[in-house]
């Protein structure tokens, strides 16, 4: 097993908690049945407080430990600290990082200081 290979494995979830993998389960189905503590990632954005706080409550509905979260800037927002502010203060998690808006492919690079 993958686990016996290595220390931390990392099981990326991409399009939303309840995204479809089949017919009959999502990817919240498959968190459950690995019975894994998830990092959620919240796009900041229009609606996302919303958003991010409705997830939370179906990751602790599903009994699953919520590890943390992260902010992703995916556009320019004047109110995006606020917004992370307020995420901060209602998500009873970490905040693990903040990924910035980057204005060019050259702006890569600077990632890596993460």
């Amino acid at each position: 097993a993958l686990c016996q290979q290595a220390d931390r494995v990392i099981v990326e979830g991409a399009g939303g908690w309840f995204v479809p993998l089949n017919r009959q389960q999502t990817l919240a189905d498959l968190a459950q049945a690995l019975a894994i503590p998830v990092v959620l990632v919240v796009a900041i954005r229009l609606g996302c407080i919303n958003h991010a706080l409705l997830t939370v409550e179906a990751i602790v509905r599903r009994g699953l430990p919520l590890y943390g979260w992260v902010a992703n800037c995916m556009a320019p927002c004047d109110v995006s600290a606020e917004v992370i502010a307020s995420l901060t203060e209602r998500i009873d998690a970490p905040c693990l990082g903040v990924v910035p808006m980057l204005a060019t492919n050259e702006d890569v690079t600077s990632l890596t200081v993460y």
